[in-house]
């Protein structure tokens, strides 16, 4: 559940994070590393920035909004998080490696393929024996994992569906909404729709924690990441937060300083950057052009 201590906020994620949250910083890659998922070059601060705001996961209900196939919901599960996974594009087919980590199932009958229906799937594609041999085994072995006794650990459900209408998701039923660089990919009118939507979801004492970038001086696209960056006073209006919540935008250059110098990051770019120009770091190499932001927002 959200920590008491939580209070509204907007902050730009120093890179101080990834030291004062070592311990959940290691069980992110060892996870990732697991699930073979390569990680956005500035997710390791989004991640823990949003983990170390939740309390006790057990038997809590979360929504991972635009979740993807990525890291968190995965997570979360595995510390009794009981996460329904939304996003528009399917993962109805969702790979075997996925569902031996957690339980997982469709939050409707057209939201995830039987498991036996993805491997036979896999068979098919194979190209030549060797391979289908190869894919018939290892599904084999998948099939039979997912038929021994639950999984320790929560639950995911797979919802794919546009962030604008979870008509499948009751009001008032969520302890906690997440959002790991995925809102600012809606236009800006769209997204204060998503943000109200996404409330409506929540208890009252509920909590959204979304991760954006941020921009100093002016709202701009990122067009490599097709996302917005967006000021202080911006966050604040879409997020309809009052003037009185913090943020700590009169650190931007230093905070975007100790980013750019950042080691840690900078040394483990996940594969899939140096394969393409169309993405946050385009072609692998390391030149942030934006930072990422973290907004806190209370239901009352």
């Amino acid at each position: 559940m959200p920590s008491n201590q939580l209070h509204e906020q907007i902050e730009i994620l120093p890179v101080s994070l990834l030291d004062q949250n070592r311990q959940t910083v290691q069980e992110l890659k060892a996870l990732a590393r697991k699930l073979r998922i390569g990680l956005g070059w500035h997710y390791l601060l989004d991640l823990s920035w949003i983990i170390a705001r939740l309390a006790d996961l057990d038997h809590q209900r979360v929504v991972d909004a635009g979740a993807g196939t990525g890291l968190l919901q995965w997570y979360m599960a595995g510390k009794g998080a009981m996460v329904t996974s939304v996003d528009r594009t399917s993962r109805a087919a969702l790979p075997l490696s996925y569902r031996l980590v957690s339980s997982v199932r469709g939050l409707r009958s057209e939201d995830l393929q039987p498991a036996v229906k993805v491997w036979a799937g896999n068979v098919s594609a194979a190209k030549g024996p060797a391979p289908k041999l190869k894919s018939f085994v290892r599904g084999a072995a998948g099939l039979l994992a997912l038929m021994l006794p639950v999984r320790r650990g929560g639950e995911v459900l797979i919802y794919n569906q546009d962030l604008l209408q979870l008509k499948d998701i009751p009001s008032q039923s969520q302890d906690a909404v997440v959002a790991v660089s995925a809102l600012e990919h809606n236009s800006p009118e769209n997204l204060q729709k998503v943000v109200v939507e996404l409330m409506r979801v929540l208890k009252p004492g509920g909590v959204l924690l979304a991760t954006l970038g941020a921009a100093r001086d002016q709202d701009w696209f990122h067009e490599p990441s097709h996302g917005w960056c967006y000021t202080a006073q911006t966050l604040r209006r879409l997020f309809e937060l009052s003037e009185d919540v913090p943020d700590n935008y009169a650190d931007h250059d230093r905070l975007f300083a100790d980013l750019r110098g950042c080691a840690e990051l900078r040394d483990n770019l996940a594969d899939f950057y140096f394969k393409s120009g169309d993405n946050g770091m385009p072609w692998g190499r390391w030149d942030p052009q934006y930072q990422s932001v973290g907004v806190c927002k209370l239901k009352g």
